[in-house]
């Protein structure tokens, strides 16, 4: 091959991966306010969402769950008495593509109580996918480190499934594991975590 076909090749694929990398944030604003249904191994619940809470991460959580995102989804991290964790996806290539597309911080405007939905992230600025509900009042959490966790939603039907989903494991797994084999490796260690069968937006009624 050619030194100029390699250039043109290695082009192609760089524009590749940046289209790729950018399609998990192309999904334009969010309703001001809809409802999630989430679909679970524990039952089913229904999570309120409010625009006005935080803006960007809505408009996320929107376009990961019109994409199918959540879809088979692990809860890998439950902690009785705190959170219930989810939002990383099962097939690695896709979790990799979303990992990598940030969204900036939204001002906490409501505060992370009971059965809140909210964005999990590693310090300012580095939210993208992955999200926790509150199982009791956690309002420490709205100034966190400085920035915070911005709610954006609440569970308004199912909290009840919500508190049931199971805890034995708390926070066993690892996401970086997770990251690497996805759900092939929360089958072989975690065989009981329940999992989100379908997420799908709903009209609020």
């Amino acid at each position: 091959m050619s030194k100029f076909l390699k250039f043109a090749t290695a082009l192609a694929l760089t524009a590749l991966a940046w289209r790729s990398a950018m399609a998990a944030d192309e999904g334009g604003p969010a309703p001001a306010e809809f409802q999630v249904k989430f679909e679970t191994t524990a039952g089913d619940f229904i999570v309120d969402v409010h625009r006005d809470w935080a803006p960007r991460g809505v408009d996320r959580f929107h376009d990961a769950v019109k994409k199918g995102f959540y879809n088979e989804c692990r809860f890998f991290r439950v902690v009785p008495g705190f959170v219930v964790q989810f939002g990383m996806n099962g097939n690695p290539d896709i979790q990799q593509k979303w990992a990598e597309a940030r969204i900036p911080d939204d001002p906490p405007k409501h505060t992370n109580e009971e059965g809140t939905l909210t964005f999990a992230n590693s310090g300012p600025n580095t939210r993208t996918t992955q999200l926790f509900i509150n199982l009791a009042d956690n309002s420490r959490l709205d100034n966190y480190g400085g920035y915070g966790f911005a709610a954006f939603g609440k569970v308004s039907k199912g909290m009840d499934v919500v508190k049931k989903i199971n805890a034995q494991y708390r926070e066993q797994p690892s996401q970086a594991m997770i990251t690497r084999r996805g759900n092939e490796y929360l089958k072989e260690n975690f065989p009981k975590l329940d999992y989100i069968k379908k997420a799908t937006i709903v009209e609020k009624k």
